[in-house]
């Protein structure tokens, strides 16, 4: 699965016509000899979920091609658009999006497993079931039979994370699956997920704005900001030792538990308001970055790629080289990319 220079724009007013870029020229790809774990991480509004979208074939890019086994997917038919469902399965941040009230919570398990043909008979199915839901740490007897108020935020998310497992599908886009669910319980999730990838060779998209469990389940991670790229590489690189001023920000915006350790300067920064706007031609982070200076306001700044093979945004780094998100995808680093 491929992503080329995809971009998504979207448009209000008939008159005065304003637009917002959610999704600004990224690359990807999802190698299936190589199995990841990516990160796509920044905060709310973004562009994450956006990206998600176009990757599941909900939305159209404005620009840019996405290809599943070297086809486009918007020209996929019959059997090899059910296989493109079939191998490339979604984990929703909400799922109350994914469950219908009137229906008891066993109906998004089983209907998958006749739909696929994953079960050689019902006891099968059920089989197959009762271990998705083990695990993901919830137990068959008190699930099973039950209508979706009936369980709480994390239980229902938990399930949709084991209808994942069960089809065992090529791809995962996993969209905050953890968001909703309990501290205690978010371990057994983030390890299913990297069960996923190592015994059943699943790569997975991990849409998060948790630097933390990023670090603890990613191989490679890119870090948005207003739809673009900021700053993409190995995922223990970036986090440790952060390039891009947003990167940086991000970092520090999460506390310590040392009380000796003073918490809060860099969170205020990156989440004031502030009354400048970004110029449609200067870096879209200048407004809030502590080191912005001219240049930054009246032109974008390319790539730029830094000795760990990371790519970096921002005119700080002007006197690496210039790279591009594809070259990033095409050497060791990328193939963890991908």
């Amino acid at each position: 699965m491929e992503a080329d220079h995809l971009t998504r724009v979207f448009s209000r007013g008939l008159i005065n016509k304003v637009e917002n870029v959610a999704v600004n020229d990224i690359s990807l790809r999802i190698d299936d000899e190589n199995p990841s774990i990516t990160v796509i991480a920044g905060e709310s509004g973004s562009g994450k979920t956006t990206l998600a979208s176009m990757l599941l074939g909900f939305m159209r890019p404005t620009s840019g091609e996405i290809r599943y086994q070297g086809r486009d997917i918007y020209s996929l038919k019959g059997g090899d658009w059910r296989a493109f469902r079939r191998n490339v399965q979604p984990i929703f941040q909400d799922p109350f999006e994914v469950f219908n009230p009137v229906y008891r919570v066993d109906r998004i398990l089983t209907l998958p497993a006749r739909l696929y043909n994953i079960a050689e008979s019902e006891e099968h199915a059920m089989e197959l079931v009762e271990g998705a839901l083990r695990e993901v740490g919830l137990r068959p007897a008190e699930t099973m039979g039950r209508f979706p108020h009936q369980l709480s935020g994390g239980q229902r998310q938990r399930i949709t994370v084991a209808r994942a497992f069960l089809l065992k599908p090529k791809v995962i886009i996993a969209d905050e699956p953890v968001s909703m669910i309990d501290a205690s319980l978010r371990a057994t999730v983030l390890e299913s997920l990297r069960e996923l990838k190592t015994e059943l060779g699943i790569s997975i998209i991990y849409i998060t704005h948790d630097l933390t469990t990023a670090y603890q389940v990613g191989d490679a991670i890119y870090v948005l900001y207003k739809g673009s790229v900021v700053e993409a590489g190995n995922v223990e690189d970036v986090v440790q030792e952060p390039s891009h001023p947003y990167t940086q920000l991000l970092m520090g915006s999460i506390p310590v538990p040392d009380p000796r350790v003073p918490w809060g300067e860099n969170f205020a920064q990156i989440s004031s308001d502030d009354e400048r706007e970004a110029s449609a031609r200067g870096c879209a982070f200048a407004p809030r970055c502590p080191h912005a200076f001219e240049r930054c306001e009246i032109e974008s700044p390319p790539h730029y790629r830094l000795e760990d093979g990371r790519a970096v945004k921002c005119f700080l780094n002007e006197d690496r080289p210039i790279t591009h998100l594809d070259s990033l995808l095409s050497d060791d680093l990328g193939s963890n990319t991908a």
